[in-house]
């Protein structure tokens, strides 16, 4: 059922970031083995950067850390439930379990709403053409030559 020191250890994270006023109230940690081994704060406003939520800066330093991008069997104890950007970095990295605390009606009280909207959105049907941002395919053949590229050299043992 996850360990609630790690979240204490979220929590303070976040409450430097605030202090410091790096960012909002989202913090996480990575956790191996009982360790920390990643950890970040919201750091959007202060880095200039959209994505550099809690959980994806945590994920990065943990990645960093340990000197690779899978985080197999490792945890993230992150302050509030991740939107969908952050789940994607999570299962990206092969994070075993996501302990969070506050969830998206907590956030939303706070003014950090429209999670929800995103969730609608990924649930559109791209080849329908997506929703409030379109998705329009273009010049598939073109980009298809990037992943043949990628093929050959992997082939050769060159990626």
């Amino acid at each position: 059922m996850g360990d609630p020191s790690f979240m204490d250890k979220a929590v303070e994270v976040g409450l430097s970031g605030i202090r410091k006023g790096e960012g909002e109230p989202f913090a996480a940690v990575v956790v191996r083995n009982g360790e920390i081994v990643g950890q970040g704060t919201n750091r959007i406003t202060i880095n200039m950067d959209p994505t550099a939520h809690g959980e994806v800066e945590a994920i990065r330093d943990a990645c960093k850390n340990l000197g690779t991008v899978y985080l197999t069997g490792c945890d993230l104890y992150t302050t509030c439930l991740p939107c969908p950007m952050c789940f994607g970095a999570a299962h990206w990295s092969d994070i075993r379990t996501v302990y969070y605390g506050a969830d998206t009606a907590d956030a939303t009280q706070f003014g950090f709403g429209g999670q929800e909207e995103i969730y609608k959105e990924i649930k559109l049907d791209i080849e329908d053409g997506g929703g409030k941002i379109p998705f329009v395919q273009v010049a598939r053949t073109t980009a298809l030559k990037l992943f043949e590229e990628w093929r050959e050299n992997e082939e050769k043992g060159q990626n």
